[in-house]
């Protein structure tokens, strides 16, 4: 009878300790997940996000920052996703197209576009015209990368132009993230020195992480016709004295010294105009990187 009783007791205590366990890790998952702020964004229907700040970086190129509804709130776009933007062309026509933050969810209350701004280009045109005080409609996430901390050794990033957004956002979720070992190599093209954004957030982040990210910059030169009576000259953009980047355009070479080799653990990716794009996969596929491991923003 007594070792009936002993069993008893020992099963109710098993059974509140079981019941216990539970009972904290349902608490633990509650207050965790209720830590977590709600991202703003929608994917179905677009949102008015307010322009608090306008910064104007070149000629031809601003930061633009966008308040979120409160001074906690962040955006909810997952790394190297990105959002679409609505506004109107200068015939008054409706535009989409799509723009990568460089901020990250670490960033409460507002998130930055860094956007160029090219003369003919439609959206250009309303992000041109914009005013602080004036509203953003913005639809999101939208993109096919999902990125998780150290899923693989080293990314190798081919970037051309505002091609570069998806890239900083990357590298920047990835070096931020101590508990993230991943190595980073950039290939960054322009047309001039002056084309090039975000240069100084790169340079310190190679200054900062040496043996975790370096950036190879490339410019294009490529040259401007100029008609004059029955002539026509062509004039050499030059890059800066003491450069020491690519000149031209990215070639086979460049990403055999500067990207990580073919490799299982490995993965190349590159955003840039189309003829850039079409150019890379061909120089990729004969340096003989996996389909598999290679991805286009």
């Amino acid at each position: 009878m007594d070792s009936l009783q002993t069993h008893r007791t020992e099963m109710i205590s098993i059974g509140v300790a079981l019941v216990a366990i539970a009972a904290a890790t349902a608490y633990y998952y509650y207050i965790t997940s209720s830590k977590k702020p709600k991202g703003c964004l929608d994917p179905d229907n677009f949102k008015e996000f307010k322009l608090v700040k306008r910064t104007q970086l070149s000629h031809n190129v601003a930061k633009f920052r966008f308040a979120l509804p409160t001074p906690n709130s962040v955006l909810g776009l997952p790394i190297g996703q990105h959002l679409s933007c609505r506004g109107k062309d200068s015939a008054g026509e409706e535009v989409v197209k799509p723009y990568t933050p460089t901020t990250l969810d670490s960033d409460l209350g507002h998130f930055d576009l860094v956007i160029k701004m090219y003369p003919q280009g439609r959206m250009s045109h309303h992000f041109r015209e914009m005013q602080e005080g004036e509203y953003l409609s913005v639809k999101g996430p939208k993109g096919r990368f999902k990125y998780q901390p150290n899923q693989v050794r080293a990314f190798g990033m081919i970037a051309g132009g505002t091609g570069i957004t998806p890239m900083f956002q990357v590298t920047r979720a990835i070096l931020e993230n101590a508990n993230d070992k991943t190595n980073i190599h950039l290939i960054y093209a322009n047309v001039t020195y002056e084309d090039i954004l975000l240069k100084e957030e790169l340079d310190n982040f190679a200054v900062k992480f040496p043996n975790r990210f370096s950036v190879y910059y490339v410019l294009n030169q490529l040259g401007c016709l100029i008609a004059l009576t029955s002539f026509i000259y062509q004039l050499y953009l030059q890059p800066p004295e003491g450069w020491n980047g690519g000149i031209g355009f990215v070639s086979r070479e460049m990403i055999e010294t500067h990207l990580p080799k073919p490799a299982t653990d490995i993965k190349i990716l590159r955003c840039g105009p189309p003829p850039m794009n079409k150019a890379m996969a061909a120089h990729l596929n004969e340096l003989a990187y996996a389909a598999e491991t290679q991805f286009q923003f």
